[in-house]
This record gives structure tokens, sequence and C-alpha cells, in this order.
């Protein structure tokens, strides 16, 4: 193998560091929509008198959203592009501090 000059090795180095904010929008997106999915069935499933009345608060910052089937997907599409975005920003930040600028 050959031996890499300093600036090659340079090269690499920051290549390596570099995150892909992309890839961290939507595995940050599916995590967060997922968990509200999955939070949002449960609660419809398991049922009862007062269904999710404190995860149905979350209606006054996502419209649409409710404890109900439709519901979930809804809350899904919308973590998922806020988690999208926080995703993106954090790989965005990470890139620009970690990364030197040459």
């Amino acid at each position: 193998m050959p031996k890499l000059t300093r600036q090659e090795a340079r090269m690499v180095q920051r290549e390596t560091i570099r995150l892909n904010a992309q890839a961290w929008g939507v595995s940050f997106g599916l995590l967060c929509g997922l968990s509200l999915f999955v939070a949002t069935l449960f609660l419809v499933l398991k049922g009862g008198e007062r269904v999710g009345q404190h995860l149905g608060l979350l209606s006054v910052y996502l419209p649409g959203y409710r404890v109900s089937l439709g519901g979930a997907f809804i809350g899904f599409i919308y973590l998922f592009v806020i988690g999208y975005a926080l995703g993106r920003v954090i790989g965005l930040v990470y890139n620009y501090i970690a990364v030197p600028n040459e």
C-alpha cells in the first residue's frame, strides 16, 4: 500500500469525520415519527375511558393529531418532518465544528 502524503491523509481524515446530514435527518425523523406512532397505537389498542389524554395535548402543536389510528399517521408525518429538520441541523452543526475548513 502506498504511503499517503500529508495532504492526502488530511483529506481522508476530513472525509472520515464528516457526517452525512441527510442520513442523520432521515434516521432522526424515523426515530421521532415511529416513537409517536407506536405510542399512539399502544394507547388506542389499550383503550379505556379516557384514552391518551396527555398525549392528546400534542394536538395544540400538531393540528389534526388525535389519539386515534388516523392521528397516529398524522403524528408520524409531523414528527418525521420535525425530526428530519433537527437531524439535518445536528449534522450540519457537527460538520461545521468538527471538520476544519481550508
